[in-house]
């Protein structure tokens, strides 16, 4: 970095008088043109922001004991900020922090004079209690401004960037040479790569003017780094403003109160139905004076995001975070979305499924007769909307083979979706209310536990447009609310299904009830919704739910990552058996997560007839064949050795591996596999119940293909997906996944003083007889 001239109150901060390198953080290119003038509309949006501020308050960069620096957390900030300025972004800092620095000095400073001339006078060596005066703040600022940007110098140092100090005070503003100067002096740090840390010279600065602040839109008056920093990322045609407080953001009421919610986008005009609390701990800018200084940053076409700096699961990542988009605090927007935001979809989802859940069961089995009807009735319009995805996912050429056979509807498939949806309707009469168990608790005291919905459901798929209508039948017969999250490549059938769900739906007025988010919400934004959420079901590829599973912040999920389905061939099975259900279980529809992807041989069987006719019907039928590590030290010239006998192929591919018994093969199955589908063939009954009561996976088959494992073939009329999980539902889950329990307690008068030892009444827990079930 080249010296620089003292001009305006700036301090460079030179790491050496060589080029300037690259730090050991990756340099990542990112498409960041853009023509200022306009703020970003949408969060997606930030990622490409080139020139950004950031707004340190005094609440994120001091101590909870307001005197000194929270270290750690300067440190992660810093981290972030070199991360952002090596992938070629302009980065700047607004920082609060020498008043704090400067208090801790001074103090120090008092401290020490005060002890020795006690000593001198006393000449004790136990020093009496020592009254700290109060400290001016300008005497702090003067005291800690050089502290303050040696200690981030050194933090910007360990990422090979440059720092330079700048100070302004109001005045700087409104003297077009000085501001000309400061532009100019701005640009040329930002052209040599170089951070600007800029502050408020509190040294010298008047105080405040009261109600001064903010008068018209092309004025603003720096009495605060709030409105210091919108006024500079408006002078610099900043992209993007970033102020971190101690708050999550801007919510509807005053933090802390019990109805108090985080407004995730806040439009110009809205400040009317949000009541302010008290301002920061520390520092003179509270979350009014923000919310003004970003509406002012924003008018001037710089989209701003006020977010938590302090919370320490946040702190370390917040910057990055807000920078690519991800939900966190309060973003800024001039553009309204025309439907709901996802919270209030959630929120609708629930009240409509609160009201599902009320009808009566033939009520809710109507819905879903009418929307079986309706996909038969409305079969071109379907099919015509599924053409277009289709097409469009063809020339962009972004989806598999395997991805477009999902993606694509017909009519058998919506005649066989209209009919599992009846099956639905008929077997959902007394889902929703149905006693389980009833006990007699004492005389006239009684307990009942009924089955009941588990609220709103969340069901993110990917390819999968048949999907939306047979979990919604599902969400509709157990009476829970539902958001559906399903993949763009699917947009025009998703949308034509989820309107023919919400007809279906209105007939009994609960057509909010099944909500299709069509918003630019980010799977990882609405694993977060806990408060809103109930459980999530991920529909999709091994990837997909293993994203959701990490991300899921406090909310239950529902379904497995892989389907690593085995079929084991014994010394005793039957030669007309075999290969009908090995090339049913791997050739049918080789994308399904119940295909077989290894393919378990007994040792005896090798060099055998059968043998041979499984590897010709697997070459008749395509398949490509990964040798595992047993079966290829019998072979001289064996298939390609498989990478991991670990992998779920989801094409045309299987792993073959020898084993030399049955209590081999299931040690394999629970070393390898994915706890999903399970198979053996053999004639030897004794030898099938030991794998059917030893192998320990949701589903496990005797002489039956792999692809049983299915909602529908199961005579659950369909299912929103198959469960690995030990907890609540497992295999394939239909309607009573999707159901918990709640406990009636009737009683008259009842309170446990009157079981106590000397009381007048004693437990008598005697079962009950449960009521009869509907007989459709």
């Amino acid at each position: 970095c080249p010296k620089l001239k003292h001009t305006m109150g700036i301090v460079p901060i030179l790491r050496n008088e060589s080029i300037r390198c690259w730090s050991n953080i990756p340099f990542i290119t990112v498409p960041l043109s853009r023509a200022h003038g306009k703020s970003f509309a949408h969060r997606s949006e930030l990622k490409h922001a080139k020139r950004i501020v950031v707004k340190l308050g005094s609440a994120v960069v001091t101590r909870g004991d307001e005197c000194g620096l929270a270290l750690g957390r300067l440190a992660s900030i810093v981290e972030q900020v070199s991360m952002l300025q090596n992938q070629g972004r302009e980065m700047m800092i607004v920082t609060s922090g020498a008043v704090a620095f400067g208090k801790q000095r001074l103090r120090h400073e008092i401290l020490l004079s005060q002890s020795v001339r006690q000593a001198l006078h006393s000449g004790q060596s136990q020093l009496k209690d020592m009254a700290i005066p109060v400290l001016e703040a300008r005497a702090c600022a003067a005291a800690g401004q050089s502290g303050l940007m040696a200690l981030y110098e050194a933090m910007f140092t360990q990422y090979s960037i440059c720092a330079a100090q700048i100070l302004v005070t109001n005045l700087d503003f409104h003297d077009e040479q000085k501001r000309r100067n400061l532009n100019g002096t701005l640009h040329e740090l930002l052209r040599m790569n170089i951070v600007p840390i800029i502050n408020t010279n509190d040294a010298v600065v008047p105080p405040p003017e009261p109600n001064s602040d903010l008068q018209g839109v092309n004025v603003i008056s720096v009495k605060d780094n709030d409105s210091l920093a919108a006024r500079l990322a408006v002078e610099m045609k900043t992209d993007l403003l970033i102020v971190l407080s101690d708050v999550e953001g801007l919510f509807d009421s005053p933090p802390g109160s019990d109805d108090a919610k985080l407004i995730d986008i806040f439009y110009p005009g809205d400040q009317q139905s949000v009541t302010f609390g008290t301002k920061s701990r520390v520092g003179m800018g509270g979350m009014e004076a923000k919310v003004k200084a970003a509406l002012w940053a924003l008018q001037g076409g710089t989209s701003v995001v006020i977010a938590n700096g302090t919370h320490p699961k946040i702190s370390g990542h917040v910057i990055t975070d807000i920078v690519e988009g991800k939900k966190v605090g309060t973003f800024f927007s001039e553009v309204k979305p025309a439907g709901p935001t996802v919270e209030q979809q959630a929120e609708m989802a629930r009240a409509g499924g609160r009201t599902l859940a009320a009808l009566q069961p033939e009520q809710r089995a109507e819905i879903i007769y009418r929307l079986a009807d309706l996909l038969t009735d409305q079969r071109e319009e379907i099919l015509l909307a599924n053409k277009k995805d289709l097409e469009e996912a063809e020339n962009k050429g972004r989806l598999a083979l395997p991805l477009l056979k999902r993606l694509s509807l017909s009519t058998s498939k919506l005649n066989s979706l209209a009919i599992g949806l009846r099956q639905i309707a008929a077997s959902s009469q007394d889902s929703v209310g149905r006693v389980i168990r009833r006990t007699r608790i004492a005389k006239d005291l009684d307990l009942e536990q009924v089955t009941v919905p588990i609220g709103v459901l969340l069901v993110i798929f990917e390819s999968r447009p048949d999907c939306l209508p047979q979990v919604s039948a599902l969400a509709i017969a157990s009476g829970n609310g539902l958001l559906l999250k399903g993949g763009k490549e699917a947009a025009h059938s998703n949308q034509i299904l989820h309107h023919l769900t919400q007809e279906a739906l209105s007939i009994h007025g609960v057509r909010d009830a099944v909500q299709l988010v069509n918003t630019r919400e980010e799977v990882e934004d609405l694993c977060r919704l806990d408060k809103l959420i109930d459980l999530i079901i991920p529909r999709g590829s091994s990837q997909l739910v293993r994203n959701i599973q990490k991300a899921a912040k406090g909310i239950p999920v529902m379904g497995h990552s892989e389907g690593i389905c085995h079929v084991y061939v014994d010394t005793d099975a039957s030669v007309e058996k075999v290969t009908r259900i090995i090339r049913d279980s791997k050739c049918e529809y080789p994308a399904a997560c119940n295909a077989l992807e290894t393919l378990l041989i007994h040792r005896d069987l090798l060099r055998t007839p059968l043998f041979d006719q499984i590897i010709d019907m697997l070459r008749v039928e395509q398949v490509k064949i990964h040798a595992g590590p047993k079966f290829a030290s019998y072979l001289t010239f064996s298939p390609s050795e498989v990478k991991s006998l670990r992998t779920e192929y989801g094409d045309l591919e299987c792993c073959i591996e020898v084993v030399d018994s049955v209590k081999e093969a299931v040690e394999h199955i629970h070393k390898y596999g994915s706890s999903h589908t399970d198979v053996i063939i053999t004639e030897n009954e004794k030898t099938a119940e030991f794998f059917l009561q030893h192998v320990d996976s949701a589903c496990v088959f005797w002489n039956a293909s792999t692809r049983f494992s299915d909602g529908y073939r199961f005579g659950l009329g369909a299912e929103v997906g198959i469960s690995t999980s030990r907890i609540h539902a497992r295999g394939p889950v239909g309607i009573e996944g999707l159901l918990t329990t709640k406990w009636l307690l009737r009683g008259d008068n009842h309170v446990v003083s009157d079981f106590s030892e000397h009381g007048s009444m004693k437990y008598l827990h005697e079962s009950l007889p449960l009521p009869q079930r509907n007989a459709s």
